[in-house]
């Protein structure tokens, strides 16, 4: 859809380079930020709980991935809106430098914020939020995820805020309903050893 990208000044080539590994470097190395993330969390937690962070690893990988995946996928339609805007007496000639600031901004608000269902249903099962406290703010947590699409997607463009607000609000039922089924686990596994007891 970009056909005018150009390159600017002697080191514009160079840093073309370095921005493409430092995405690629980011996208490859999700699995290894993520478990630090989950460590700098882990020291606080008791020695049953941190079994969790293997798992949490296992799952925060592919939500990345599928984040970013989407945020490619929309990046042709958003970019075909936004160059819509430019009158047809006029040529939109794009630094590329620009263009690639655009799509890793997309990419990875996209990636992260397909955590959010990860982070929640890691936050039950250590026992820090019930499902029903999840859920029962489930007005403001639409809100809070509309705002953030809002306020942190690059594009303007309502196509890529819908296409980035509806996985998301899913997901987040998703993730309540999880956590309702593992507390309904727990409740039940308690039960089970107070009648043993």
């Amino acid at each position: 859809d970009c056909d005018a990208l150009y390159v600017s000044g002697v080191l514009g080539p160079l840093n073309l380079h370095i921005k493409m590994a430092l995405l690629v470097g980011v996208i490859l190395s999700a699995p290894f930020w993520l478990y630090q993330l989950w460590a700098f969390v882990a020291p606080g937690l008791h020695k049953r709980e941190k079994k969790w962070s293997v798992l949490f690893i296992i799952a925060a990988t592919p939500f990345f991935a599928a984040g970013v995946t989407l945020g490619y996928l929309i990046l042709p339609l958003a970019i075909k809106v936004l160059l819509g805007f430019t009158p047809t007496s006029l040529d939109n000639l794009i630094k590329f430098d620009d263009y690639l600031d655009f799509v890793v901004r997309i990419m990875l608000i996209f990636g992260l914020a397909f955590e959010l269902p990860v982070f929640l249903v890691a936050l039950n099962l250590i026992g820090a939020i019930t499902g029903k406290g999840i859920l029962r703010p489930w007005r403001i947590w639409i809100f809070a995820i509309t705002l953030f699409v809002a306020g942190f997607t690059p594009s303007p463009d309502p196509l890529s805020m819908i296409a980035l607000a509806l996985p998301l609000i899913s997901l987040y039922f998703l993730a309540g309903l999880i956590s309702l089924l593992n507390d309904r686990r727990r409740e039940k596994k308690a039960l089970r050893a107070d009648s043993g007891d």
